[in-house]
């Protein structure tokens, strides 16, 4: 009895699963799409950050319900975090997880704040150009959350940001 259904043979479906690993290899070494951002923020260059938002990115703070939008007001942002986080040298990635098929990418960072240990994501959401499109920031624990929260506040005064509307 022939079905007509074809799975090939075993050196067939082998040498489809090796080009698929070969391909997914590939794909790794031309890095991922959160590297330049990562780059950029570890090395302090928040206009060079800023340049990968798209014209109407958002930002969506740990504090806030309503999300910072458009990209002036996100470099805004990055500028106050890079003052908070940045400060002290002690700002650092310490994992990078990303899902290409997704476009989502999470950064894990870690950071001392006035002496306390601060720990928090960077979600970034990039569309099909491979601009970020979403920024959202998560931070623990609570009284690092508090502390930062403050911190952010003072500085967005002093780079002219007011709440979201």
């Amino acid at each position: 009895m022939t079905t007509g259904l074809s799975l090939g043979t075993s050196r067939d479906r082998n040498r489809a699963r090796d080009a698929g690993r070969t391909s997914q290899r590939r794909g790794r070494l031309r890095g991922m799409l959160s590297d330049p951002f990562r780059a950029a923020v570890e090395h302090g260059n928040i206009d060079d950050a800023g340049a990968l938002f798209s014209e109407d990115a958002a930002f969506r703070s740990p504090v806030l319900f309503k999300p910072y939008e458009g990209r002036d007001q996100i470099v805004k942002v990055l500028h106050a975090a890079e003052r908070v986080l940045g400060l002290g040298g002690e700002f650092r990635y310490v994992h990078q997880l990303e899902d290409a098929d997704d476009r989502v990418a999470i950064l894990e960072f870690a950071a001392v704040v006035d002496g306390k240990q601060v720990e928090g994501i960077d979600k970034l959401t990039f569309n099909e150009e491979g601009m970020i499109t979403e920024l959202k920031v998560m931070i623990r624990p609570a009284s690092a959350l508090q502390l930062v929260g403050a911190k952010m506040a003072e500085e967005f005064a002093k780079v002219g940001l007011r709440l979201p509307s």
